[in-house]
């Protein structure tokens, strides 16, 4: 049934493209007897012919662009084109509920047509109706794919190589793990180039490539948001502004005793010179202290951080930005959720691999550890904060910002240990 269906629009395609390349023969009717010279009502025949044979034309061209609509895989997927976002109401008018927002580049499959210029859409966790000539589909629809649509590979086998170029004599510049999902950025016949991340020294894309045969390629369009989604979405952002301020507050305030408890050490040390000087006492006694921490304090202060770093997971990547809410690169994330519990990193990740705490074995990794990561010439170009169950919190890159993968979603190079 299928594959009569396919002959047929076919047969009308290859028909349709025949006779809309043919010449127009009513352009050269009119070269020969222009309308104001006709004669006996010759000038209103070919007028009307001329209006019939537009019409053709045009009823031709919408049956051809109907038929190539209902062949796109995107037939019943409509794309919002609106400026900004169209409502989604519970009903088909707009005196009704508004149940959500569709905003411009996403998507809502298309479950039902009504009448008055209403469709029944659903999109995520949106069901409802917004008004049909907010939305593209078919070949238009595809055609806003590559500035609103996302591409992800999704990793068929257990080990995949990444490769410098489109060749399986090209240098392998990375390994990745079965079941972790690349945004692509350009497909090629056998091919596909994938973001790895945003390279800290440079700003721009690290990418390679790997074969098609060992990835699942899905293009996905952003959903609609629910009133709800919304809601939430604004308490979770405005949750982590009030963690930040909280957390900047509480480490003023270990500042602020830290200094006050050395105040008090040097006047202890102080009297108790005074007082040695006073017996005549040639000999000296001098102590030192140090800050000593139980594994359980330890371990608390690893949990702390990490529950701390996944408050700023979805918020924006900002290269040489140091903001947990309005942007960070990722030497810059780690850095700042660091000093906001007193620790001091350096700048960039390539430093941070050198001097942040002490060197540990990749196998005995624990939350709050530091992964790093190199570029294919060996050169440290990205860091991660390790959260457990072999996860990492890292600001990624300019595309997904904040978010959490598996450690070795590329090769590791080294792991550092802070807290200790």
């Amino acid at each position: 049934m299928r594959r009569g269906k396919a002959v047929r629009a076919a047969i009308f395609i290859s028909s349709a493209l025949l006779y809309l390349s043919m010449p127009n023969i009513t352009a050269e009717a009119n070269e020969l007897i222009p309308a104001e010279e006709g004669i006996a009502g010759i000038s209103y025949s070919l007028h009307q012919y001329q209006l019939a044979t537009q019409q053709l034309n045009i009823d031709a061209s919408k049956q051809l662009s109907d038929i190539l609509n209902s062949l796109s895989p995107l037939a019943n997927l409509g794309v919002s084109i609106a400026s900004n976002y169209v409502n989604v109401r519970s009903q088909p008018s707009t005196e009704s509920q508004i149940v959500g927002k569709l905003y411009r580049g996403c998507a809502a499959d298309i479950l039902e047509r009504l009448d008055g210029g209403w469709v029944r859409i659903k999109s995520g966790d949106v069901e409802g109706y917004i008004a049909a000539n907010y939305l593209v589909t078919g070949r238009d629809a595809e055609k806003m794919a590559d500035e609103y649509a996302t591409k992800t590979a999704t990793v068929t086998t257990e080990t995949l190589r990444v490769r410098e170029n489109q060749s399986t004599d090209s240098k392998i510049i990375t390994l990745i793990p079965g079941g972790e999902t690349y945004i692509v950025l350009k497909e090629h016949e056998q091919w596909a180039e994938i973001l790895l991340g945003t390279d800290e020294q440079t700003g721009r894309d690290y990418t390679g490539f790997v074969s098609k045969d060992y990835i699942d390629i899905k293009i996905e369009f952003k959903k609609a948001i629910s009133i709800e989604e919304e809601n939430r979405i604004r308490r979770q952002q405005e949750e982590a502004e009030r963690a930040e301020a909280e957390r900047k507050r509480k480490l003023a305030e270990e500042e602020a005793l830290r200094k006050e408890a050395e105040r008090k050490a040097k006047e202890a040390a102080a009297k108790k010179a005074a007082q040695a000087n006073q017996k005549t006492n040639t000999s000296t006694s001098s102590s030192s202290s140090s800050k000593s921490t139980t594994s359980g304090n330890v371990s608390g202060i690893r949990n702390e951080i990490v529950s701390y770093a996944l408050k700023f997971v979805g918020n924006p990547y900002k290269w040489g930005g140091v903001s947990l809410t309005k942007g960070a690169d990722c030497s810059g994330f780690v850095q700042t959720i660091f000093a906001q519990f007193g620790y001091k990193l350096d700048r960039v990740s390539r430093d941070q691999a050198k001097t942040a705490g002490i060197v540990v074995k990749e196998s005995e990794r624990q939350p709050g550890d530091l992964i790093f990561y190199t570029n294919n010439r060996g050169t440290v170009n990205h860091v991660a904060i390790y959260i457990g169950n072999d996860r990492v919190v890292h600001a990624a890159n300019s595309r997904q910002g904040i978010i959490t993968s598996k450690y070795n979603y590329r090769d590791v190079y080294r792991v550092r240990r802070v807290i200790y």
